[in-house]
């Protein structure tokens, strides 16, 4: 087992590559907190999946929320040894012009905010106990301007700059902070938000983009990727920004 024993955080764990990152860490030994803000979705979840897992209804753009969810996964297990924010949601596809402030805010405070709090309150707890291993979710949105909206797409270009800046200041003291880009991923994202607002005259401009986009990854990519960074395997990985996109940014 790839991460026998050590405790894990998970956010957007009720579904999608939240889901799919939770059960394979539990299947590879760990123990989970696993956090959405859709308690229902989060505990049936956790019930299917068995094992060393406890749900818990956590809103990671309250930063109260995301403080009090390392704190019970201590209480819970003990110790942090791996947090994975996953937890996000899309904008609207509106470029800046067009981008409205309620938009602007949530995408920012689900997207960069909720990992900024929940990195804050684990890393002390991680250096105290000698290191860790922080694995952020951004998106290829992250890496250039052509897949999302500008809310979207500066939520993940700050996610990536977050990860750079933590691996950098903490590579001493044990601590690593690595960031999967994804690519078009099958999951329930669009589902959160209202549909009938898309912009479509942005997204006829990001149709190029997304024109050579090879296909389409399953959650459980994801999670593979995220369990190899989360791993001793990966010890002398940190600061990386690990496409997993099937090659799109390489067009």
């Amino acid at each position: 087992m790839r991460v026998k024993d050590k405790v894990a955080v998970v956010t957007g764990a009720g579904s999608g590559m939240g889901l799919a990152i939770a059960r394979l860490l539990v299947e590879q030994g760990a123990k989970v907190l696993a956090a959405d803000w859709h308690g229902e979705a989060v505990a049936t979840a956790a019930a299917a999946i068995g094992g060393s897992i406890v749900p818990m209804t956590v809103d990671v753009s309250d930063e109260a929320q995301c403080s009090g969810m390392i704190d019970r996964a201590i209480a819970e297990f003990g110790r942090l040894d791996i947090l994975v924010n996953n937890a996000g949601v899309m904008d609207l596809f509106a470029s800046v012009a067009d981008v409205d402030n309620q938009t602007w805010r949530r995408v920012l405070a689900v997207n960069l905010d909720g990992p900024m709090f929940a990195m804050r309150r684990a890393v002390p707890l991680m250096l105290g106990q000698g290191g860790g291993a922080i694995v952020n979710i951004a998106s290829v949105a992250g890496l250039g301007g052509g897949s999302a909206g500008a809310a979207y797409t500066a939520s993940k270009h700050g996610l990536i700059g977050l990860t750079r800046s933590t691996a950098f200041q903490y590579a001493k003291s044990g601590l690593r902070c690595n960031v999967v880009a994804s690519g078009g991923v099958s999951t329930n994202i669009m589902q959160s938000v209202d549909q009938a607002r898309l912009d479509q005259a942005a997204l006829a401009r990001l149709g190029a983009y997304h024109a050579v986009n090879p296909g389409m990854l399953e959650p459980i990519d994801i999670a593979n990727v995220v369990l190899f960074l989360a791993s001793d395997e990966a010890r002398h990985i940190n600061g990386a920004v690990l496409p997993a996109d099937m090659g799109w940014t390489s067009a």
